[in-house]
């Protein structure tokens, strides 16, 4: 039957290569259920020693200060991208503030505060402990420009365009392409109705075909995914998924949900050639209580390798699920992936190569043209 599958779906897509055109949601981000974004070699950077001062000793150095509870909108700026800097403008006019001497900018690697001194009160005018990507804290400039205080901020990574000055799900949906450049990705794990609700809002909010193995198995087969398993087992069904992953793997920007459980091709070790072609991405329900102990677990089953899940790219841990929490997990899965990529920016082309190749099984040491996988 498989054979007969990867006939039948080999120009089941139109157009594989036409990106979806989706309009990008404005609802505002919730809390998330995320416990950790982690992958196999990669955690997040440690911050280095700030040379600027904490907030706590910005208010110790203001006589008299109070803290403004509630901060100012913090849209209420300008956001420029340049080759080796970005530019913020925030206007302060409105606020009477007299000097510079009343403004407070603490800024490291990752994060940002922004206060001013009005009337003995500090108010803030942008915080965030997320900024869309590392900066050379040291080498930050702020000055007044008529009624706009202006910061420029070096970043790191010249070649990386920033959208925002902050994290969040709207700029990483249009900054995330251009790291990813058309590779798609593939969401494994034991759900499948987890796999298919966060393939969805990932794939709307970057712009890719959300795609589901198991419309395309049950669309073929005119049964339902349960119904086969009865039928004919889980090896039937899984072997069935793999021709599915097979046609799928020479398609670009695409979203691929697959099939959750022991019949999920993902689940096991020898279905995993044609997953390598895409960057894959293990949304792994956790009882952790917090996300140390979490990032533990995830290490420990990366370690063991008895989970055929394992062998994906990225791991994302879930303290819980509820449909409400898709676009959460989500931005969670897209920031792991900005910094996978950016961790190896040649890993985007190395998996265009393994495509070309033919998905030889051989991921991640590409064996050269000619190489026979029977060979070993």
């Amino acid at each position: 039957m498989a054979a007969s599958l990867l006939s039948a779906l080999s120009f089941s897509l139109q157009n594989p290569r036409e990106t979806l055109k989706v309009p990008r949601p404005q609802i505002p981000l919730l809390g998330s259920p995320l416990l950790l974004r982690a992958r196999k070699a990669l955690t997040l950077p440690s911050l280095l020693p700030s040379r600027h001062l904490s907030s706590s000793e910005r208010l110790r150095s203001v006589p008299n200060a109070r803290v403004s509870s509630t901060p100012t909108a913090t849209r209420n700026y300008e956001f420029a991208d340049g080759v080796a800097e970005v530019e913020l403008r925030l206007d302060i006019g409105a606020l009477g503030v007299q000097s510079s001497r009343d403004v407070f900018v603490d800024v490291d690697e990752t994060s940002l505060l922004i206060r001013v001194k009005v009337a003995g009160t500090l108010i803030t005018l942008m915080e965030t402990d997320r900024l869309f990507e590392r900066i050379k804290s040291s080498e930050t400039i702020w000055y007044i420009d008529e009624d706009q205080l202006v910061l420029n901020l070096k970043k790191y990574d010249a070649d990386l365009k920033w959208p925002d000055i902050k994290e969040s799900w709207e700029s990483l949906s249009v900054g995330i392409p251009q790291l990813l450049k058309g590779t798609s990705v593939y969401i494994i794990g034991d759900s499948t109705e987890i796999n298919e609700a966060v393939a969805k809002e990932l794939a709307n909010g970057i712009g890719y075909v959300p795609l589901y193995t198991s419309e395309l198995l049950e669309r073929y087969a005119q049964q339902s995914v349960d119904s086969w398993v009865a039928s004919e087992g889980a090896d039937s069904v899984a072997a069935a998924e793999s021709a599915v992953l097979e046609s799928l793997s020479s398609h670009v920007r695409t979203v691929v949900a697959t099939l959750g459980g022991q019949h999920g091709a993902a689940s096991r070790p020898d279905r995993w050639r044609h997953l390598h072609a895409g960057f894959t991405v293990w949304l792994s329900r956790s009882e952790a209580i917090d996300e140390a102990s979490a990032k533990e677990e995830a290490q420990r089953h990366i370690e063991d390798g008895s989970l055929a899940y394992t062998k994906a790219d990225i791991v994302v841990k879930l303290g819980g699920w509820d449909i409400g929490y898709a676009r959460d997990v989500a931005q969670g899965c897209l920031s792991a992936l900005k910094q996978l990529t950016l961790s190896d920016k040649q890993l985007a082309g190395k998996k265009s190569l393994y495509i070309r190749l033919g998905c030889r099984g051989d991921w991640p040491n590409i064996k050269p043209p000619g190489w026979d996988p029977s060979s070993g």
